[in-house]
């Protein structure tokens, strides 16, 4: 049986089949009389979009939709989103799709009114001080994905289209005021897309109960998280109408993205400047990339996983835990290196350079430096 609840941590969700039907009155409570729906190019023309944009219509908020989104949002798409929000005479946002639409609206919410370019906002030391917090608008989030946890957290990813770098925008208000999970909006998804968006919510699991920084309800988030994907995603992956375990899916996500306040690790500073320069799908890269990072923190992270593994019913200890990643992987069809992905000859040097610069950085148990960092590249190119 499929489940349904209201949540209010970390922020006022509502879960469970259908719940789409309650968009409008989520918006209401937000403050907002006429969102703008904000989603990615592909999503633009599905039922699911139509059927949440009637939604609004019929509550007399009007069916504002602005798509130009790419896999990647970048600050291109960021500026036609802001246009059409002003000029539309919009007070809010739904933030609806995967990742890339959720980060985009999140990002049209709270720039709409800032005089200050994006890339004052990075999550740098205090930098989300510099933003006019009474500026930033209400957005509802609506995933029809389960993966990157977008709907739950305080920033976005966003792609400079110039200089080829993912940046993470943060600001606590970024938050979303409300959120809607209903699993039956993640049925459609193409199973390579199930696939790869719930082993990102996987790696954010990963990473997080790996991280050396003290956190312990996000590691106990985190554990639990990771035996939801192991126990629902290959059942989500066969069978693609089971709502139970694409309802335990979306609720990994959200579990991956609370419990990363922990830290993230070389999974993610890989494959941020990885998915920057060759446009790869982001829960994907991260696939590809656990197993040699595994091994690398192997040092710091055995005994945890050695406990671990214990509870999530893989024998081995953390030497069992490898080994079922790798067949994870390959039950999933995931690729099993960059240029199975299609990138033959990747810029190693740039790609250091890039991961070094990468905050996520800071969360690895094991110090990254240009030696082994490289050696991790070479594992997987």
């Amino acid at each position: 049986m499929s489940p349904t609840a209201n949540f209010s941590y970390p922020t006022s969700i509502r879960f469970g089949a259908g719940r789409i039907n309650e968009l409008a009155e989520a918006c209401a409570s937000a403050g907002m009389k006429k969102p703008l729906l904000v989603t990615d190019k592909g999503l633009s023309g599905l039922p699911i979009t139509k059927q949440a944009l009637d939604v609004l219509e019929a509550a007399g908020m009007g069916r504002g939709l602005f798509a130009d989104v790419d896999p990647n949002p970048n600050e291109k798409n960021l500026e036609a989103g802001v246009k059409a929000f002003k000029e539309g005479g919009h007070d809010g946002v739904v933030a609806f799709g995967g990742g890339s639409g959720l980060d985009l609206g999140k990002m049209v919410a709270f720039m709409a009114d800032q005089t200050r370019p994006i890339w004052d906002f990075e999550d740098v030391g205090d930098w989300w001080t510099r933003a006019d917090a009474d500026a930033i608008y209400p957005n509802v989030a609506v995933p029809t994905t389960a993966g990157t946890g977008s709907e739950v957290g305080r920033a976005s990813v966003i792609t400079n289209s110039e200089t080829q770098e993912k940046k993470i925008i943060f600001h606590p208000k970024v938050l979303p005021s409300s959120v809607i999970c209903d699993p039956e909006l993640t049925v459609g998804m193409p199973s390579s897309i199930t696939a790869g968006t719930g082993l990102d919510a996987f790696a954010h699991c990963v990473e997080a109960f790996s991280s050396p920084h003290y956190h312990p309800m996000s590691q106990g988030i985190a554990l639990e998280g990771m035996r939801l994907v192991i126990e629902n995603l290959p059942i989500a992956y066969d069978e693609p109408t089971k709502l139970e375990a694409r309802a335990h899916m979306m609720s990994a996500a959200m579990m991956g993205a609370t419990a990363f306040q922990k830290g993230l690790g070389a999974i993610h500073a890989l494959s941020h400047p990885i998915g920057a320069m060759y446009h790869t799908h982001h829960g994907t890269t991260n696939a590809v990339c656990m197993p040699a990072v595994l091994r690398l923190n192997a040092p710091a992270i055995r005994d945890r996983f050695d406990l671990a593994a214990s509870y999530l019913g893989i024998e081995g200890g953390f030497d069992g835990f490898c080994t079922f990643v790798d067949g994870f992987n390959s039950r999933l069809k995931v690729p099993k290196s960059l240029a199975d992905m299609g990138i033959a000859k990747p810029d190693i040097e740039r790609l250091i350079k890039g991961a070094l610069a990468d905050p996520s950085c800071g969360g690895n148990p094991i110090e990254l430096n240009e030696t082994n960092l490289r050696a991790l590249l070479e594992q997987i190119s």
